[in-house]
């Protein structure tokens, strides 16, 4: 047992890791970029957009593949080796002396990030199906505890140079390198492996495991929904606060990372409340039109405290993708956690790679000189549409998920293959 709580815990750490790096990005990468290409705060916006979406492109591509070979050749050294791409990917970031080389390392960046699939389905292997819910709570938490550290680091460390967090997230990564060669157990037993596939692990084949069935597919629509709105906001939260109320890199960070924090209370210690109580489904709905309230407090705020209610309600609406992630992971057999959740995964990074270029260019069409009308909250306008597409596609989930258990959707619902 406490072996089995050491190499969880290393996952959840991975995840932080993770989670911390992307909030690096989030205040500093703004900056970055109008210092390296010396444009406007305007013009800058799309090149942040673009280094996003190259993240993205990595992340949809590499996902499926990572699952998939953790399903054959088991979780371990899937995250070991993705560990170490993350290491050099932020000592690139930390030397990088022109635009050129801050692409190459999101490119990077996006492709060891894909490593959040095998995390998912190692503690998919080692938790019960009934209690999957609560954990990916966890999994959201410990992303919401990467977003508390990363702004705040990101935005404390960036006001004396805008590469020392960098080098403290490289330091990190290699540190839960050499704790994961210590301590993580395979989760995987030899008994339930299965062949890799690289028609399943195209980023594109992968998706067959959600279009397979009508509820998963709603489900994945609800999923990629909420990362869509996500990536917006992450495209021009700092650009946009900058340019209304006059925000500097350490006012961004600290929003950023009350967004972490709520985020983390929430899906830490309430999602797995909440989610038994409202049920999976009602509980998605919720979430999903808190969350839609909040992007347009963002979008409209007139001053800066609107924006802090906005983040607010946007940590009181996280238990949404907890709540979708669980029902599509209770129909997923055991032999294919991996390669179901490298599929989310896969929705993810094809909606993440939409977001940062609408988002750019919505900003700058309504930051710019022939803007209709000047409103630097217009992409956040576009996060609540999102999440009213999220609600549409939950939905249209009837009776099934709606009136039985995590437990039960194990029965009730068909997995890929025609496995229970």
């Amino acid at each position: 047992m406490s072996r089995r709580s050491a190499s969880v815990r290393f996952v959840l750490i991975t995840l932080v890791i993770d989670a911390l790096g992307f909030g690096l990005v989030v205040p500093i990468v703004p900056s970055l970029v109008l210092k390296l290409s010396g444009l406007t705060v305007s013009d800058a916006s799309l090149w942040v957009g673009g280094l996003l979406t190259a993240f993205a492109v990595m992340q949809f591509v590499c996902a499926p593949i990572l699952g998939g070979l953790s399903d054959r050749y088991g979780r371990r050294p899937v995250l070991l080796i993705s560990l170490a791409g993350i290491g050099i990917n932020y000592l690139l970031l930390s030397w990088a002396p022109s635009m050129i080389w801050l692409v190459l390392g999101r490119l990077i960046a996006g492709a060891t990030a894909a490593n959040a699939s095998t995390a998912t389905a190692y503690i998919a292997d080692v938790t019960p199906p009934k209690e999957r819910a609560g954990q990916f709570g966890l999994v959201g938490a410990m992303f919401g505890i990467g977003f508390v550290a990363g702004p705040a680091i990101g935005g404390a460390l960036g006001a004396y140079d805008l590469r020392l967090p960098f080098m403290t997230a490289a330091v990190l990564a290699g540190c839960n390198l050499l704790y994961g060669i210590l301590v993580l157990p395979e989760s995987l037993p030899p008994e339930r492996r299965r062949r890799f596939d690289w028609r399943r692990a195209n980023p594109l084949g992968s998706l067959r495991v959600l279009t397979a069935d009508r509820i998963l597919w709603r489900l994945a629509i609800a999923y990629g929904c909420n990362w869509f709105a996500l990536g917006a906001l992450q495209t021009t939260f700092v650009l946009a606060n900058q340019m209304r109320f006059g925000w500097d890199t350490r006012h961004n960070g600290m929003a950023l990372a009350l967004a972490g924090l709520g985020s983390a209370v929430v899906q830490g210690l309430l999602v797995r409340r909440i989610v038994p109580a409202l049920g999976e489904r009602r509980a998605a709905l919720t979430g999903a039109a808190i969350t839609a309230v909040a992007y347009l407090c963002m979008a409209f705020a007139p001053v800066g405290w609107v924006v802090l209610l906005g983040i607010v309600l946007q940590a009181v609406g996280a238990i949404t993708n907890p709540a979708v992630q669980g029902m599509v992971s209770a129909s997923a057999s055991a032999d294919r956690q991996g390669e179901t959740q490298g599929a989310l995964s896969s929705v993810q990074g094809l909606t993440a790679i939409a977001a940062p270029l609408i988002a750019s260019w919505v900003f700058s069409t309504f930051t710019g000189p022939d803007a209709p009308i000047l409103l630097p909250g217009a992409p956040f306008v576009v996060s609540a549409l999102a999440f009213g597409v999220s609600i549409w596609a939950v939905l249209g989930v009837r009776p099934p998920a709606d009136l039985v258990t995590s437990d039960a959707l194990v029965t009730v619902l068909p997995a890929p293959g025609g496995k229970p």
